[in-house]
Protein backbone atom coordinates (compact mmCIF):
# COMPACT_ATOMS: atom_id res chain seq x y z
CA UNK A 1 0.00 0.00 0.00
CA UNK A 2 2.79 2.45 0.89
CA UNK A 3 4.46 1.07 -2.01
CA UNK A 4 1.59 2.37 -4.68
CA UNK A 5 1.20 5.59 -2.43
CA UNK A 6 4.76 6.42 -3.11
CA UNK A 7 4.71 5.64 -6.82
CA UNK A 8 1.63 7.65 -7.10
CA UNK A 9 3.15 10.57 -5.59
CA UNK A 10 6.18 10.38 -7.78
CA UNK A 11 4.28 10.20 -10.68
CA UNK A 12 2.70 13.17 -9.80
CA UNK A 13 5.29 14.71 -9.02
CA UNK A 14 6.98 13.65 -12.86
CA UNK A 15 3.93 15.24 -14.25
CA UNK A 16 4.00 18.80 -12.34
CA UNK A 17 7.33 19.10 -13.05
CA UNK A 18 6.36 18.37 -16.98
CA UNK A 19 3.61 20.75 -16.85
CA UNK A 20 6.00 23.72 -15.19
CA UNK A 21 8.40 22.80 -18.23
CA UNK A 22 5.72 23.07 -21.07
CA UNK A 23 4.82 26.36 -19.39
CA UNK A 24 8.10 27.83 -19.28
CA UNK A 25 8.38 27.15 -22.99
CA UNK A 26 7.76 30.78 -24.71
CA UNK A 27 5.81 29.89 -27.45
CA UNK A 28 5.32 32.58 -29.53
CA UNK A 29 9.05 32.63 -30.22
CA UNK A 30 9.00 28.90 -30.91
CA UNK A 31 6.66 29.47 -33.47
CA UNK A 32 8.17 32.30 -35.30
CA UNK A 33 11.79 30.41 -34.82
CA UNK A 34 10.26 27.02 -36.92
CA UNK A 35 8.75 29.67 -39.11
CA UNK A 36 12.27 31.70 -39.41
CA UNK A 37 14.15 28.07 -40.31
CA UNK A 38 11.35 27.07 -42.54
CA UNK A 39 11.74 29.76 -44.55
CA UNK A 40 15.35 30.16 -44.62
CA UNK A 41 15.54 26.44 -45.78
CA UNK A 42 13.08 27.09 -48.69
CA UNK A 43 15.22 30.09 -49.88
CA UNK A 44 18.69 29.00 -49.48
CA UNK A 45 18.08 24.87 -50.80
CA UNK A 46 15.24 26.64 -53.37
CA UNK A 47 17.65 29.31 -54.43
CA UNK A 48 21.02 27.21 -54.57
CA UNK A 49 19.59 24.73 -56.99
CA UNK A 50 17.67 27.49 -58.69
CA UNK A 51 21.25 29.29 -59.68
CA UNK A 52 22.72 25.61 -60.43
CA UNK A 53 19.42 25.03 -62.86
CA UNK A 54 19.78 28.94 -64.21
CA UNK A 55 23.90 27.73 -65.39
CA UNK A 56 22.67 24.72 -67.03
CA UNK A 57 20.25 26.31 -69.18
CA UNK A 58 22.96 29.41 -70.19
CA UNK A 59 25.81 26.70 -71.48
CA UNK A 60 23.37 24.29 -73.08
CA UNK A 61 20.65 26.27 -75.06
CA UNK A 62 22.14 29.78 -74.92
CA UNK A 63 25.99 28.42 -75.30
CA UNK A 64 27.19 31.09 -72.70
CA UNK A 65 30.36 30.36 -71.69
CA UNK A 66 32.98 31.45 -68.64
CA UNK A 67 34.97 34.23 -69.18
CA UNK A 68 38.16 33.59 -69.29
CA UNK A 69 40.28 35.17 -66.37
CA UNK A 70 39.58 36.41 -63.56
CA UNK A 71 36.64 38.61 -65.58
CA UNK A 72 33.62 39.14 -63.62
CA UNK A 73 30.23 37.57 -65.57
CA UNK A 74 26.97 36.25 -65.24
CA UNK A 75 28.82 32.71 -63.86
CA UNK A 76 30.92 34.66 -61.60
CA UNK A 77 27.71 36.72 -59.75
CA UNK A 78 25.36 33.52 -59.28
CA UNK A 79 28.90 31.98 -57.88
CA UNK A 80 28.55 34.89 -55.42
CA UNK A 81 25.43 34.54 -54.70
CA UNK A 82 25.75 30.82 -53.33
CA UNK A 83 28.31 32.09 -51.51
CA UNK A 84 25.97 34.54 -49.89
CA UNK A 85 23.54 31.94 -49.63
CA UNK A 86 25.53 29.66 -47.00
CA UNK A 87 26.24 32.56 -45.22
CA UNK A 88 22.49 33.95 -44.87
CA UNK A 89 21.42 29.44 -43.81
CA UNK A 90 24.72 29.96 -41.04
CA UNK A 91 24.07 33.23 -39.61
CA UNK A 92 20.05 32.91 -38.93
CA UNK A 93 20.72 29.26 -38.00
CA UNK A 94 22.52 31.19 -35.51
CA UNK A 95 20.07 34.15 -34.89
CA UNK A 96 17.13 31.92 -34.69
CA UNK A 97 19.02 30.11 -31.48
CA UNK A 98 19.88 33.63 -30.13
CA UNK A 99 16.09 34.97 -30.13
CA UNK A 100 14.86 31.32 -28.80
CA UNK A 101 17.01 31.81 -25.62
CA UNK A 102 16.06 35.37 -25.52
CA UNK A 103 12.75 34.56 -25.66
CA UNK A 104 13.12 31.85 -22.50
CA UNK A 105 14.52 34.45 -20.20
CA UNK A 106 12.21 37.03 -21.05
CA UNK A 107 9.16 35.08 -20.86
CA UNK A 108 6.74 35.43 -17.56
CA UNK A 109 6.68 31.72 -17.34
CA UNK A 110 10.53 31.83 -16.24
CA UNK A 111 9.14 33.45 -13.44
CA UNK A 112 6.78 30.94 -12.40
CA UNK A 113 10.05 28.03 -12.30
CA UNK A 114 12.34 29.49 -10.95
CA UNK A 115 10.97 32.39 -8.38
CA UNK A 116 11.36 36.37 -8.49
CA UNK A 117 14.26 37.49 -10.13
CA UNK A 118 15.89 41.15 -11.41
CA UNK A 119 15.80 42.92 -14.20
CA UNK A 120 19.23 44.46 -15.27
CA UNK A 121 20.01 47.60 -17.06
CA UNK A 122 21.81 44.98 -19.10
CA UNK A 123 19.02 42.77 -20.04
CA UNK A 124 16.88 45.50 -20.96
CA UNK A 125 20.08 47.36 -23.41
CA UNK A 126 19.81 43.55 -24.95
CA UNK A 127 15.87 43.36 -25.99
CA UNK A 128 16.40 46.68 -26.79
CA UNK A 129 19.45 45.72 -29.02
CA UNK A 130 17.62 42.64 -30.58
CA UNK A 131 14.44 44.95 -31.36
CA UNK A 132 16.96 46.95 -33.31
CA UNK A 133 18.55 44.27 -35.16
CA UNK A 134 15.57 42.35 -36.24
CA UNK A 135 13.55 45.67 -37.82
CA UNK A 136 17.06 46.03 -39.82
CA UNK A 137 17.01 42.37 -40.56
CA UNK A 138 13.28 42.63 -41.64
CA UNK A 139 13.98 45.33 -44.36
CA UNK A 140 16.86 43.44 -45.65
CA UNK A 141 14.79 39.78 -46.13
CA UNK A 142 12.23 42.38 -47.56
CA UNK A 143 15.13 43.18 -50.02
CA UNK A 144 15.34 39.69 -51.10
CA UNK A 145 12.24 38.78 -51.85
CA UNK A 146 12.18 41.90 -54.51
CA UNK A 147 15.38 40.47 -55.60
CA UNK A 148 14.28 36.95 -55.78
CA UNK A 149 10.80 38.12 -57.88
CA UNK A 150 13.25 39.78 -60.54
CA UNK A 151 14.41 35.58 -61.52
CA UNK A 152 10.81 34.49 -61.06
CA UNK A 153 9.29 37.54 -63.64
CA UNK A 154 12.04 36.70 -66.05
CA UNK A 155 11.34 32.81 -65.96
CA UNK A 156 7.42 33.57 -66.35
CA UNK A 157 8.04 35.52 -69.63
CA UNK A 158 10.57 32.75 -70.57
CA UNK A 159 8.08 30.17 -69.82
CA UNK A 160 5.09 32.08 -71.40
CA UNK A 161 6.59 32.63 -74.73
CA UNK A 162 7.45 28.90 -75.03
CA UNK A 163 3.52 28.63 -74.16
CA UNK A 164 2.65 31.28 -76.98
CA UNK A 165 5.43 29.60 -79.65
CA UNK A 166 3.63 26.03 -79.19
CA UNK A 167 -0.09 27.44 -79.28
CA UNK A 168 0.95 30.06 -82.68
CA UNK A 169 2.49 28.32 -84.74
CA UNK A 170 4.72 30.34 -87.45
CA UNK A 171 4.87 32.97 -84.74
CA UNK A 172 8.57 34.72 -84.38
CA UNK A 173 9.32 34.80 -81.04
CA UNK A 174 13.43 34.78 -79.79
CA UNK A 175 14.64 34.58 -76.38
CA UNK A 176 17.35 37.01 -76.19
CA UNK A 177 19.59 37.00 -72.84
CA UNK A 178 21.00 41.01 -73.21
CA UNK A 179 17.60 41.80 -72.48
CA UNK A 180 17.89 40.56 -69.18
CA UNK A 181 21.50 41.71 -68.86
CA UNK A 182 23.18 38.47 -68.80
CA UNK A 183 25.53 39.09 -72.08
CA UNK A 184 26.84 42.00 -73.04
CA UNK A 185 25.99 43.90 -76.03
CA UNK A 186 28.50 42.67 -78.50
CA UNK A 187 27.90 38.95 -77.61
CA UNK A 188 24.49 37.52 -79.90
CA UNK A 189 23.09 34.84 -78.16
CA UNK A 190 19.33 34.69 -79.28
CA UNK A 191 17.36 31.48 -79.43
CA UNK A 192 14.14 31.77 -81.79
CA UNK A 193 11.33 29.73 -82.06
CA UNK A 194 11.36 27.35 -84.74
CA UNK A 195 15.04 26.36 -83.68
CA UNK A 196 15.96 23.07 -81.99
CA UNK A 197 17.55 24.79 -79.20
CA UNK A 198 14.44 26.75 -78.48
CA UNK A 199 12.07 23.49 -78.52
CA UNK A 200 14.14 21.14 -76.31
CA UNK A 201 15.07 24.68 -73.79
CA UNK A 202 11.46 24.37 -73.96
CA UNK A 203 10.00 20.81 -73.50
CA UNK A 204 13.29 20.22 -70.62
CA UNK A 205 12.56 19.77 -67.01
CA UNK A 206 15.85 22.19 -66.44
CA UNK A 207 13.19 25.03 -67.37
CA UNK A 208 10.45 23.95 -65.63
CA UNK A 209 11.79 22.85 -62.51
CA UNK A 210 13.93 26.24 -62.15
CA UNK A 211 11.24 28.29 -62.64
CA UNK A 212 9.20 26.62 -59.66
CA UNK A 213 12.08 26.27 -57.75
CA UNK A 214 12.57 30.34 -57.95
CA UNK A 215 8.60 30.24 -56.73
CA UNK A 216 10.09 28.37 -53.61
CA UNK A 217 12.39 30.32 -53.31
CA UNK A 218 10.57 33.69 -52.97
CA UNK A 219 8.00 31.90 -50.95
CA UNK A 220 11.01 31.17 -48.50
CA UNK A 221 11.72 34.86 -48.47
CA UNK A 222 8.17 35.58 -48.00
CA UNK A 223 8.06 33.45 -44.86
CA UNK A 224 11.49 34.92 -43.58
CA UNK A 225 9.91 38.28 -43.71
CA UNK A 226 6.21 37.03 -41.58
CA UNK A 227 8.90 35.27 -39.14
CA UNK A 228 10.93 38.75 -38.58
CA UNK A 229 7.78 41.13 -38.34
CA UNK A 230 6.17 37.64 -35.95
CA UNK A 231 9.94 38.26 -33.64
CA UNK A 232 9.57 42.13 -33.39
CA UNK A 233 5.58 41.68 -32.43
CA UNK A 234 7.58 39.18 -29.69
CA UNK A 235 10.13 41.08 -28.77
CA UNK A 236 7.92 44.17 -28.84
CA UNK A 237 5.57 42.40 -25.93
CA UNK A 238 8.81 41.10 -24.17
CA UNK A 239 10.32 44.60 -23.72
CA UNK A 240 6.77 46.10 -21.83
CA UNK A 241 7.04 42.97 -19.99
CA UNK A 242 10.97 43.84 -18.80
CA UNK A 243 9.74 47.51 -18.44
CA UNK A 244 6.41 46.97 -16.16
CA UNK A 245 8.77 43.98 -14.22
CA UNK A 246 11.56 46.87 -13.82
CA UNK A 247 8.97 49.12 -12.22
CA UNK A 248 8.22 46.45 -10.42
CA UNK A 249 11.32 45.72 -9.17
CA UNK A 250 11.62 49.39 -7.84
CA UNK A 251 8.22 49.57 -6.44
CA UNK A 252 8.80 46.53 -4.38
CA UNK A 253 12.37 47.94 -3.61
CA UNK A 254 10.85 51.27 -1.80
CA UNK A 255 8.09 49.25 -0.21
CA UNK A 256 10.83 46.98 1.26
CA UNK A 257 12.59 49.95 2.31
CA UNK A 258 9.99 51.88 3.54
CA UNK A 259 8.94 48.85 6.07
CA UNK A 260 12.27 48.08 7.18
CA UNK A 261 12.37 52.04 7.99
CA UNK A 262 8.99 51.63 9.93
CA UNK A 263 10.02 48.67 11.72
CA UNK A 264 13.24 50.01 12.60
CA UNK A 265 11.15 53.06 14.32
CA UNK A 266 9.34 50.49 15.81
CA UNK A 267 11.87 48.78 17.29
CA UNK A 268 13.17 51.90 18.53
CA UNK A 269 10.06 53.43 20.34
CA UNK A 270 9.46 49.85 22.04
CA UNK A 271 13.22 49.93 23.37
CA UNK A 272 12.78 53.60 24.64
CA UNK A 273 9.82 52.91 26.63
CA UNK A 274 11.21 49.83 27.96
CA UNK A 275 14.14 51.97 29.48
CA UNK A 276 11.64 54.26 30.72
CA UNK A 277 10.02 51.82 32.44
CA UNK A 278 12.83 50.16 33.68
Amino acid sequence: MEEDMDEGQTQKGCGECCLKCLRGIPYPSLVATILLYAGVALFCGCGHEALTGTVTILQNYFEVIRAPGDGVDVFTIIDIIKYVIYGIASAFFVYGILLMVEGFFTSGAIKDLYGDFKITTCGRCVSAWFILLTYIFMLAWLGVTAFTSLPVFVYFNIWTICQNATLLEGASLCLDPRQFGVVTIGEEKTVCAGSEKFYKMCVSTELDMTFHLFVCALAGAGAAVIAMIHYLMVLSANWAYVKDACKMQKYEDIKSKEEQELHDIHSTRSKERLNAYT
